[in-house]
């Protein structure tokens, strides 16, 4: 029998839908929700998230604004831009696209935002809130994981969850979202030793490796959830995760798509932390 799919096109705009009313009532309250996203060089695949961002930010009544510099931009010229931004009351959200040039630092990118703009979830503060379960601005991607599971009603407390991948963005903060909800965590990574034996055990496997249908029904446990947040081009160049999605659909229990998986709810979840921003702002005015 068939995995269930997880469509994460349809499950991303039923929450579009919810902030979209959200973002009328904050609007008629005087607090148009604003993200400013800062795209460093012509890096066609950056540019294309970019524009996507932008598209989705307009498509729900949000204001979007577009500081592109160039690759050879100072360090300092950004950093200064981003404190600027920091400082503008209609800015809820900064985004700088990843990655950068060689000479400027990410994390000195990631620190220099301030905590309460952080909508990609990035920043140390909010990383550490995070970790101690307080409430906080979510990296976009697992956030999106948590937001499909949980669309499904798919138990998480008491289930193993294996997460393939250890990664700042996705693999760790993926682990501490799921151990909040009381599953039981094993991360994976390049220097495990016989990864098979590790997520044939899992109830939840979760791959953000990189590698392009690396994962087939070998690695995975019988009626598994297996979430594919992998994004890469197969021999054809067409889109592919890092599971390979026709041998493991007939083991899985659940199973993500790639494209029209996990890809569409990371925008969204984008999108749900700029409102958030905002509608704190409005909290702290009335309070």
């Amino acid at each position: 029998m068939s995995a269930t799919l997880i469509n994460g096109k349809e499950i991303s705009a039923k929450i579009r839908k919810e902030l979209e009313q959200e973002v009328a009532e904050l609007t008629a309250a005087g607090i148009k929700p604003g993200l400013a996203v800062i795209l460093v060089g012509n890096n066609p695949a950056s540019r294309t998230y970019v524009t996507s961002k932008q598209k989705s930010c307009k498509a729900i009544g949000m204001e979007s604004l577009l500081i592109e510099m160039p690759e050879d931009v100072e360090e300092a010229t950004l950093l200064a831009k981003i404190e600027e931004l920091n400082n503008q009351d209609d800015i809820h959200g900064i985004l700088v696209q990843l990655p950068l040039p060689a000479h400027i630092s990410e994390q000195k990118v990631i620190e220099t935002i301030s905590h309460t703009k952080d909508v990609d979830g990035f920043h140390p503060i909010n990383v550490g809130k995070m970790m101690i379960g307080q409430d906080t601005f979510l990296p976009c991607t697992p956030y999106g994981v948590m937001k499909m599971l949980e669309h499904e009603g798919i138990e998480i407390s008491g289930k193993h969850a294996v997460i393939i991948g250890r990664s700042n963005i996705v693999g760790k903060p993926q682990g501490q979202l799921l151990l909040r909800e009381n599953a039981t965590v094993t991360y994976c990574h390049s220097k495990t030793p016989d990864l098979a034996s590790f997520t044939q055990k899992a109830d939840i496997l979760v791959a953000a490796i990189g590698k392009a249908k690396m994962i087939t029904k070998d690695y995975v446990k019988q009626g598994a959830v297996v979430i594919d947040v992998g994004m890469n081009r197969d021999e054809n160049n067409k889109l592919c995760g890092d599971v390979d999605f026709d041998d493991v659909v007939e083991k899985a229990g659940y199973i993500t798509p790639v494209p029209g998986g996990v890809g569409p709810m990371t925008i969204t979840m984008l999108l749900a932390n700029t409102v958030k921003s905002a509608r704190n702002v409005l909290n702290n005015r009335n309070q």
